[in-house]
This record gives C-alpha cells, structure tokens and sequence, in this order.
C-alpha cells in the first residue's frame, strides 16, 4: 500500500485491520466512532492519580517504536498481521506513526501506538507488560495532545478500558464534521 494512500484513508476516517497473519489488511469503517475526550470529560480513578503521583514511570516518544507495535500485536487473536506491522513500520518511517510509551526501571513497560495527521491522533492499539503502565500512558498521552493543541483523539471502537477514561460514541456525522475541522488545525505530535 502506498503511504500517502493511506493517510488519505485515515483522513477520510477509515482504519486498517486484518484478521490475522496471511490475511489480507482491509480498509474499515465504523458509523459510531469512539473518542477519548481532551477535554474536562476526560477522567480515570483516584488510584491511578497515586500511581502518577509516585512518578514510577517515564514516559518517551519513538524509543522503542517496533517493540510497542510487537507488544500490540502479541495476543491470543491479533488484528496486528506481519503485513500490517511493516504498513506501520513505513507509516512511522513517513512521520505518521508514533510509539507513545512508559518504561519503568529502564524497561519498556507499555505504550499505544497512533497515526498523527495534523490535529488528529488515532490510538490503533496499546498494551503493557507491567500493571498499570497502559493506563499511564493513557493519561500522558491525552496530557501530551492537549498541550500540542490537537483536537480529536480517535479511539475508532469502544471497549471497558477505555469507557473508563471518559471515551464517548458519536455518530458518523458528528465525527466527519470533527475530523474535518481537526484536520484543518496544524499540529505536530512531537
């Protein structure tokens, strides 16, 4: 797949996905789109706010950007294929994927991996190895987009985890008419 391809695809709000290895890697489209809000919607659990308050965690940018896309994709059933990784290795390459990460004891521990296209950050995926360095990550990075002006943080489907945080459904309408004035706002991720 060609890189400028493809962000033209995540600009029009599809996402890549792939049912797993030997499968192909297929546009998808949903017509309720999960956010995680950058505003006061945002929360998380007192528990979690002791957890950043004892700094346990570091957090960096593109440190160990192939070992959070392996971290991603290592589960029982993955949408991560081979193919995908390497469309995320060249995307990242481009300047349009980033590794958003937390490392305790000089170990990387999590992170979440995104595509940044100019006031839009979609989160693909996230994983940790150690408790509580995914939700870390979480509240950093949405710290992070604010303080770089970005305007939609796209999470593309709902799960627990990130109903927790405050992220929200909207309708396809609502999403195309945010994107659009998201795209329009010149940002950079780092």
């Amino acid at each position: 797949m060609d890189i400028q391809n493809i962000i033209q695809g995540y600009a029009q709000g599809h996402f890549l996905m792939s049912e797993g290895d030997g499968q192909p890697v297929e546009w998808f489209y949903t017509n309720k789109r999960t956010l995680m809000p950058l505003d006061q919607r945002f929360a998380y659990p007192r528990s979690l706010q002791r957890i950043l308050n004892q700094n346990r965690f570091d957090v960096k940018i593109n440190q160990a950007f192939n070992e959070v896309v392996a971290g991603c994709a290592d589960r029982d059933t993955t949408w991560i294929s081979v193919e995908l990784r390497q469309i995320y290795e060249a995307l990242h390459q481009g300047g349009w994927a980033y590794s958003f990460e937390t490392w305790y004891e000089g170990k990387l521990a999590g992170g979440i991996l995104g595509i940044s296209i100019n006031g839009v950050f979609i989160g693909e995926s996230m994983f940790y190895r150690v408790p509580d360095s995914s939700k870390v990550a979480m509240v950093r990075l949405v710290e992070h987009l604010r303080s770089q002006g970005f305007v939609l943080f796209d999470v593309q489907m709902m799960n627990p985890h990130l109903e927790r945080f405050g992220a929200f459904e909207i309708s396809d309408r609502d999403y195309k008419k945010l994107l659009t004035t998201a795209l329009q706002r010149p940002c950079s991720f780092i």
